[in-house]
């Protein structure tokens, strides 16, 4: 090691552009680095959903949460089973162990509620899916006084638009309820007619649908044969014939029938600003750029508010930003800015006080180097710039100056000590020191690779810290071992002549004034404790224990996450089961009133 460190130091060149390839390197490493809030992760669970409208909860229990419970009971791997019953849905939780392979467990399950042959004929298919946290990074609102079905369309002709944009395919449209045509027959038209309902019905079943008729090749080539006649609006259903007789002539379904082009059967309120409102969510996609998605979504919204193209709503609809949490990740990105900027800003002020402006120089610039060597590698361990990622790289700056500090200050003592100076200076200062450097970066790496270790989901999030920490650690040693020697090889003894010897005489006082602390005040504390060691010992021991019994009694609380208050204040109203929809729409404005 002691050959390798003379070697790179006798090289200023290599040392440069080793220098320059992380400094490159690291940009593009930078850039390429998916940007998101929070990374995103698989659990080891699954969810099975039934839909049945109308259904009370007990209905729901009996018919569809007992019958997916009874065939997924006794699956391999299961760990804990949960059923939910709620009005017109049912849910199944499976917490599945963490030896298990989650998608071998999921395809069984979606095996096992196939073969179910007894749920309700007016249930929806079982939905079955692994438990992940895809999050939502923005939120839109569409409102304005007008009628739902206005509302709607131009609620789902945004999402057409969003989804078009990068980072908008996968918003979707809430608040609204599903669109329905219903057929009302007539009693006295089937009778005036001589018809019956079924026909009715078979007349719609038979007509409304799209049919592939094959296919007629010819010299010219290939024919598709299809007939598409699905109805899909009022118009449509009312011109579906049903009979053509000579007694009354063409039947169709308006003559029989009243046609309502309407919603499904269900109670959903939803305001903003006292405004009937469509919300669109926009979910994370795969491969994540927040910060560049976020801003397409606000220019998409100056545009559909204010904008003359076909993106424009009408005077009677905007659309107002409901949340966004790109706003999280653009403050993280500017406090870590502000904090590098600062951090290197102190380092220098503080160095050039104590030691030579040289060896200040090379350190700041080691500290830059450390972390655009640590962005270099970032991309090949898969993580992305998340609100972990990024409180890593808070946690380690003030870390990675530690090694440079080391080395920098040991050459500095051999060139001032007039033992040795330039080349022989640095190798032989950074060799003195390089077994402390060397196990001090080991032993903080050691600590923080548990956390790439452990068993779970729980990895994807640690890991995070994790592989930061390394990255930049890694390239702190190399830099300072490597790098360092270089460029502090022509450093020669000081001398206080020329245009700056004053500040030079002023900045040797000040380093003076620390090593008479150290010999004054340091060494004696340090020596009557090395003296009196076992009351040394037994005074940190003492302390050690007291900070347990702290967190012990919990006098000093201890939580996985800390409780912080968000920008978005939310609240559920639970009311008994059967309580029609006026009275929750009467305790919603009573809110409202209390909280304006």
């Amino acid at each position: 090691m002691n050959g390798l460190v003379a070697w790179w130091a006798r090289n200023g060149i290599a040392a440069n552009l080793l220098m320059v390839i992380a400094f490159v390197g690291g940009t593009f490493g930078f850039l390429s680095l998916e940007r998101e809030v929070f990374p995103s992760a698989d659990f080891n669970g699954a969810s099975v959903s039934i839909a049945w409208p109308g259904a009370s909860p007990q209905d729901v229990e009996d018919q569809v949460v007992t019958r997916l419970e009874e065939v997924v009971a006794d699956m391999d791997g299961l760990k804990r089973l949960t059923g939910t019953a709620r009005e017109g849905v049912g849910y199944v939780n499976l917490e599945i162990d963490l030896n298990t392979d989650v998608d071998e467990f999921v395809d069984e399950v979606k095996r096992r509620v196939d073969t179910i042959s007894n749920l309700p004929q007016s249930s929806y298919p079982p939905q079955v899916s692994r438990w992940r946290n895809d999050s939502q990074y923005m939120g839109l609102a569409i409102h304005g006084n007008v009628d739902p079905h206005t509302l709607k369309y131009f609620a789902e002709e945004m999402r057409d638009e969003i989804a078009l944009l990068p980072g908008g395919e996968l918003a979707n449209v809430q608040g609204t309820l599903d669109e329905e045509v219903s057929i009302e027959v007539s009693e006295d038209a089937l009778r005036r007619y001589d018809m019956t309902f079924s026909e009715v019905a078979n007349a719609v079943r038979n007509s409304s649908l799209n049919s592939s008729g094959g296919t007629v090749r010819t010299q010219t080539g290939t024919v598709s044969i299809q007939a598409r006649q699905l109805a899909d609006t009022k118009a449509d259903f009312e011109k579906i014939i049903i009979r053509e007789s000579l007694d009354f002539g063409t039947i169709r379904v308006r003559d029989v029938a009243t046609v309502i082009d309407g919603f499904v059967d269900g109670d959903v309120v939803a305001t903003y600003d006292g405004e009937p409102t469509a919300f669109i969510m926009i979910n994370a996609p795969e491969t994540m750029d927040v910060v560049t998605y976020a801003k397409n979504m606000h220019e998409f919204i100056e545009r559909a508010n204010t904008g003359n193209g076909t993106e424009r709503l009408p005077d009677a609809l905007k659309v107002d930003l409901l949340f966004d949490l790109s706003v999280i990740y653009t403050d993280r990105m500017d406090t870590i800015s502000q904090s590098a900027l600062q951090g290197m800003v102190l380092v220098l002020i503080i160095l050039v006080l104590f030691l030579r402006p040289a060896v200040a120089l090379w350190v700041t610039v080691g500290i830059a180097t450390a972390f655009a060597g640590g962005m270099l590698i970032l991309p090949l361990f898969g993580l992305s710039l998340n609100v972990l990622s990024l409180f890593a790289v808070l946690l380690v700056i003030g870390v990675v100056v530690d090694d440079a500090i080391v080395v920098g200050e040991n050459i500095h003592k051999e060139v001032e000590s007039g033992r040795r100076e330039g080349l022989d200076a640095a190798i032989v200062g950074t060799q003195l020191v390089l077994k402390p450097v060397i196990f001090g970066v080991l032993t903080t790496i050691i600590m923080f690779m548990p956390w790439m270790l452990i068993s779970g989901p729980e990895r994807q999030f640690t890991e995070q810290i994790s592989f930061v920490v390394i990255a930049a650690l890694t390239f702190s040693l190399i830099e300072s071992m490597l790098i360092l020697p270089a460029h502090l090889s022509h450093m020669g003894p000081q001398k206080f002549d020329g245009p700056i010897g004053g500040l030079l005489r002023f900045q040797q006082t000040i380093a003076d004034s620390l090593l008479t602390f150290a010999y004054r005040i340091y060494k004696p504390a340090l020596e009557l404790a090395v003296r009196w060691r076992y009351v040394t010992i037994a005074a940190f021991t003492a302390t050690f224990v007291w900070a347990v019994m702290l967190l012990q009694t919990g006098i000093v609380p201890m939580r996985v996450m800390p409780e912080i208050e968000d920008d978005m204040v939310q609240v559920t109203i639970d009311l008994p089961d059967g309580s029609p929809m006026s009275r929750s729409v009467q305790v919603g404005e009573q809110l409202e009133l209390g909280v304006q």
